[in-house]
């Protein structure tokens, strides 16, 4: 079950979504965190954020919306306190990276760096670019590879780049971030969702919309992932509805390297360790000896 992700020797392919494991403290009650083959911590700004107004999160047929809006404590409360406590356990630690400029990515990506403390830095290009409008990093192939190119200046281990799927070409915003340098690609990120509440008649979430995450999602993801698979030739982390071994091996068979589990983390806090069991499980059953036996292996007939 062990991977190579751009350069990061995994244990095995599972880990946390970005924002839906804080930073491992509530989960380390159940489980031995060991047990990850790594760690994705939610997104890290320049300084503390308290997010956006409640209400901010609402559940859905399948999946559930959320408009948290980045809270954190800041780069400086992270490398202080959060990355000092995760390094107890024997797994890479993987730091989601969000902000308003190329300047706040920059700022925040240099200094995690320089504490030593990260095995690679996530990019969430879905955060609203001010310097454009509010239209979000990952949605322009040109505003992308800017972004790309300026993180990847000072970033000194691996660099992924955690697409959107709320483009109209999954494929050229993939292309445009490997051709900018980046070591690897996580897609999907969140889908914008809503929901309307009868009694009020208005948009139950504070905000109005908020990204739509869960199994509801999980077609959309593993399209985008056989897709981009074909285009590049940097590993891609899955994410998206994943909540089974299945799930994962599914992601895995469309191109993924390794996979992120996020909505699910809320429902079974075993989540993570079940699942990778269970690809354990099906690996024995079918008689894989190494996933790469299998990755990709949807494309041959194709």
């Amino acid at each position: 079950m062990q991977v190579d992700f751009a350069g990061i020797k995994l244990k095995n392919p599972v880990m946390p979504a970005s924002g839906c494991f804080g930073y491992g403290k509530e989960y380390a009650k159940y489980y031995d965190l060991s047990e990850l083959g790594a760690i994705i911590v939610k997104a890290t700004t320049v300084s503390p954020r308290l997010g956006n107004p409640t209400p901010r999160v609402a559940e859905v047929c399948a999946g559930m919306l959320n408009s948290i809006g980045l809270a954190n404590p800041g780069v400086d409360q992270v490398v202080k306190k959060e990355l000092p406590w995760l390094r107890q356990f024997e797994l890479p630690i993987i730091v989601n990276v969000a902000g308003d400029t190329v300047e706040d990515y920059c700022f925040v990506t240099e200094k995690l760096c320089q504490s030593g403390l990260v095995d690679a830095i996530e990019l969430n290009v879905s955060c609203p670019n001010v310097e454009q409008g509010g239209m979000a990093f990952g949605v322009d192939a040109g505003v992308l590879a800017e972004l790309t190119t300026a993180v990847k200046k000072v970033c000194s281990v691996p660099l992924i780049v955690k697409l959107s799927p709320n483009v109209s070409d999954i494929v050229q915003i993939a292309q445009a971030a490997e051709a900018a340098g980046a070591d690897a690609l996580s897609l999907i990120n969140t889908l914008v969702g809503m929901k309307i509440d009868l009694m009020s008649r208005k948009p139950i979430l504070a905000r109005g919309v908020g990204g739509l995450s869960g199994p509801a999602i999980k077609s959309v993801a593993v399209r985008m992932v056989y897709q981009v698979y074909k285009a590049v030739k940097i590993p891609i982390l899955g994410v998206g509805g994943i909540t089974t071994g299945l799930d994962a091996i599914e992601f895995i068979m469309a191109g993924a390297t390794a996979v992120s589990v996020g909505t699910a983390n809320f429902t079974d806090p075993y989540a993570c360790p079940r699942i990778i069991k269970e690809i354990k499980a099906y690996m024995e059953k079918e008689g894989i000896k190494d996933l790469s036996e299998i990755r990709g292996c949807a494309h041959v007939l194709s």
